[in-house]
């Protein structure tokens, strides 16, 4: 291990080999890398992601809305690599000039409408279809309270904690003593605010719970970070009976396989066009077929 310490310069240089799991497409420019348009399937809605927490709150909220029968809330949703670039083709750029999952384009407008960040497309679509949003005051306030929350929140349990516990080429007492903390207080959080509440707005489940449940129900769970011993999920009683209560949902269960490229090939669908494809196009599926291999063994 080198030394901790560190002096900063008095002008700061992008470093390409300063390593970490994800050094290779990280950069210190926006735009795109390459020229690459996206496809177009047959619905109005194109989604491009992956199944992270951030991709996974959309995917949730398009399956929770076709579950209502809402026909019109079909979607494409394509797969986007980030470990490969895909998000810095010019294509994907044209959506999110942020070039971050997930990026949507609604082509039943006219011209199209492109949404990006979670956030911003949970409450496209929620105020579009008038779904999964208080239409009071007060509850509606609530549920944009803790989906902002969880917009400025997050990236401290993933970028911070998860950064420098799990993905960072050294482990560091500092980075991770501070953002384990920071993770730990979050919890805290929501769990003394679902003592009283059965879900994040009250009683009624929204975008709020939806936006939430990738980030801390995934910790809740165990699944990120390999870190539920170390920060002690366990002692969030009430966070774990939500997170259970929000993984039960039929919908949730089919989100979370939605882009997915990770876990068992049952659990991943790495393409969703059709309804159909969670029985028939899974990557077991495929690999039964000979339409894919099989990944390789941990």
């Amino acid at each position: 291990m080198t030394d901790p310490s560190y002096t900063p310069p008095k002008i700061w240089t992008w470093d390409q080999e300063s390593g970490g799991r994800f050094a290779s497409i990280n950069r210190p420019v926006a735009g795109p890398t390459h020229d690459k348009e996206l496809p177009v399937g047959k619905h109005p809605f194109q989604l491009y992601s992956l199944g992270t927490p951030n991709g996974v709150k959309v995917t949730i909220m398009f399956e929770e809305l076709v579950e209502l029968g809402i026909a019109e809330a079909e979607y494409d949703a394509w797969l986007i690599n980030i470990g490969e670039g895909d998000q810095f083709g010019s294509g994907f750029v044209d959506v999110n000039p942020n070039s971050k999952i997930p990026a949507l384009m609604d082509h039943s407008t006219n011209p199209p409408t492109r949404i990006f960040e979670s956030a911003s497309i949970l409450v496209y679509l929620a105020e579009k279809f008038g779904k999964f949003l208080p239409e009071d005051h007060h509850g509606r306030t609530e549920a944009m309270n803790w989906l902002f929350w969880v917009q400025g929140s997050a990236p401290f349990l993933g970028g911070g904690f998860g950064h420098f516990y799990a993905y960072a080429p050294e482990k560091y007492e500092y980075p991770i003593n501070r953002y384990a903390m920071e993770a730990k207080r979050q919890m805290d959080v929501l769990d003394r605010h679902l003592a009283e509440n059965k879900y994040l707005a009250g009683d009624q489940y929204s975008i709020a719970d939806m936006g939430i449940f990738p980030w801390y129900g995934g910790m809740a769970r165990g699944v990120l970070y390999d870190a539920a011993e170390f920060l002690q999920v366990h002692e969030y009683e009430n966070l774990l009976r939500w997170t259970k209560q929000v993984g039960a949902r039929p919908a949730a269960k089919r989100g979370m396989m939605v882009n997915r490229t990770f876990g068992a090939p049952e659990s991943q669908l790495r393409e969703r066009h059709d309804a159909s494809d969670f029985e028939a196009n899974t990557l077991a599926k495929r690999i039964e077929r000979g339409e894919a291999e099989a990944p390789e063994a941990a």
